[in-house]
C-alpha cells in the first residue's frame, strides 16, 4: 500500500520528479567526474614517469616530487659522476619544462642517446628521431588530439619546431625536444632538472640510492617505487581541497533540490496528509512515506548519474584525449552514499513538518 502511494505521488507530478532526479544525477556525475579527472591526471602522469624505465630519480635540493616544478640548477656533470658509481647502467639528464601556452603540460628536453639507454628507446609510429636542433617528437595521444602529422610546425617556447616523429605514448612527456635546445631556450646551459637513472638490476635501486645520497647530500633522490607511492592526490598541494570543495558543492545542489521538492510536496499535499492522519496514520508513518519517496527519487537519480558519468567520460575521451578520467567503483559507491545522505537530510525537515500537521487544520487547508 505504501509503495503504491509513493509511486503514485511520484508519477502524479512528472516535471518536479524529473527535476529532482536530474539534480541527484548531476550531483553523482559531478562527484564521479571531478574525482575521476583529478585521479586520472595524477595517475597518468605517474605511469608516464614510470614508463621512462628509470629505477631512480635525482632532483635538486628542496625540489618537489612533482616533476616540472622549479628551474634547472643541477650541472649535467653530476650525471657523469653518477654514471661512474657501481651498478649504474645509464644516466639521462633532462630539463622538464611546464608549458602553459595552450594547456598545462610538460615538455621534456632530452639527450636522445642517454634517454634511449634508460628507456629502451622510443617506438616510432611515423617519422624518426631528431634531425635538427628545432625538431620535436610528440606521442600518439597528443598527435591524435591535435591532428598533428610528421612535418607539421608547432610553436614551443616562442620558437617554431618541426615534428620529426610520432612515438608511442607512455615514456614521460607528450612532447620532447633536444636537451641542448631546451637549455638554450631556458637559459640553463649545461644544467638539468632531473636525472633518470637506470641500474644494472632494479633490485639494486635502494643500494644505489643510498650511494647517491652519500655523494649528493641534500639532493632529492627517489627510487621509482617511492616516487609512485608519493604520486597520489593526497600528496599534491591543493588538490584535496579542490576535490572537497567540488564534492561539497555537488552535495549541496542535491540537498537543496530534494529539500525544495519535498517541502513543496508537503505544501501541495496538506489535505492528503490530513486524510491519512484522520484515518489513523501515525507520525512515523507520515515520515516514512516522505523519506521513502525521497529515497526512490535519489535511487533513480543515482542510476542516471552513473550512466551520465560514463557517457560524459566517453565524450571527454573523444574531445580531449589528453585528459584521462578514471572512474572507480569505490568512488561510485561514495558518490551514491553522499547523494543518499544529502537526500535524507534534505527531506527530513519536510517529513517532520508533515508529521506535525494537525489533522483538522490539514483537512481545512485550501
Amino acid at each position: 500500500m505504501v509503495n503504491k502511494l509513493i509511486v503514485s505521488n511520484v508519477l502524479h507530478r512528472p516535471i518536479r520528479t524529473a527535476v529532482s532526479v536530474l539534480a541527484v544525477a548531476i550531483e553523482v556525475a559531478m562527484v564521479i567526474l571531478v574525482v575521476g579527472l583529478c585521479h586520472g591526471l595524477v595517475n597518468d602522469s605517474a605511469r608516464r614517469v614510470e614508463g621512462v624505465g628509470a629505477d631512480i630519480l635525482v632532483r635538486p635540493p628542496g625540489a618537489s616530487f612533482m616533476l616540472g616544478l622549479g628551474e634547472a640548477p643541477m650541472p649535467t656533470k653530476i650525471g657523469e659522476r653518477l654514471a661512474e658509481l657501481p651498478r649504474v647502467l645509464a644516466v639521462a639528464p633532462a630539463i622538464i619544462h611546464v608549458n602553459n601556452a595552450e594547456s598545462v603540460d610538460l615538455i621534456y628536453g632530452i639527450d636522445m642517446s642517454s634517454y634511449n639507454a634508460v628507456s629502451g628507446g622510443f617506438v616510432y609510429l611515423s617519422g624518426g628521431p631528431f634531425q635538427s636542433p628545432y625538431d620535436v617528437l610528440v606521442d600518439d595521444i597528443y598527435a591524435n588530439a591535435h591532428h598533428t602529422k610528421v612535418g607539421a610546425t608547432m610553436n614551443l617556447l616562442n620558437h617554431d619546431f618541426k615534428v620529426a616523429g610520432i612515438v608511442e605514448h607512455g615514456k614521460g612527456a607528450r612532447r620532447f625536444i633536444p636537451l641542448t635546445t631546451m637549455q638554450d631556450l631556458t637559459a640553463s646551459q649545461d644544467k638539468a632538472t632531473t636525472f633518470f637513472v637506470k641500474c644494472t638490476d632494479p633490485a639494486y635501486a635502494e643500494q644505489v640510492t643510498d650511494a647517491f645520497k652519500t655523494l649528493l647530500p641534500g639532493y632529492t633522490i627517489y627510487p621509482i617505487k617511492e616516487y609512485m607511492a608519493l604520486m597520489t592526490s593526497n600528496n599534491i598541494p591543493g588538490l584535496n581541497y579542490f576535490i572537497t570543495v567540488m564534492i561539497a558543492l555537488a552535495v549541496g545542489i542535491g540537498f537543496l533540490v530534494i529539500f525544495l521538492s519535498m517541502y513543496t510536496t508537503i505544501t501541495e499535499r496538506t489535505r492528503e496528509i490530513g486524510i491519512l492522519k484522520s484515518l489513523g496514520a501515525s507520525k512515523a508513518y507520515i515520515i516514512l512515506v516522505i523519506l521513502r519517496e525521497a529515497t526512490l527519487l535519489t535511487a533513480v537519480g543515482i542510476i542516471a548519474g552513473f550512466i551520465g558519468a560514463l557517457i560524459l567520460r566517453k565524450v571527454m575521451g573523444g574531445v580531449f584525449p589528453t585528459l584521462p578520467v578514471e572512474i572507480t567503483w569505490d568512488w561510485r559507491l561514495y558518490a551514491a552514499c553522499l547523494a543518499l545522505l544529502g537526500s535524507i537530510l534534505g527531506s527530513f525537515y519536510p517529513a517532520l513538518r508533515a508529521a506535525q500537521l494537525d489533522p483538522v487544520d490539514a483537512l481545512a487547508y485550501e
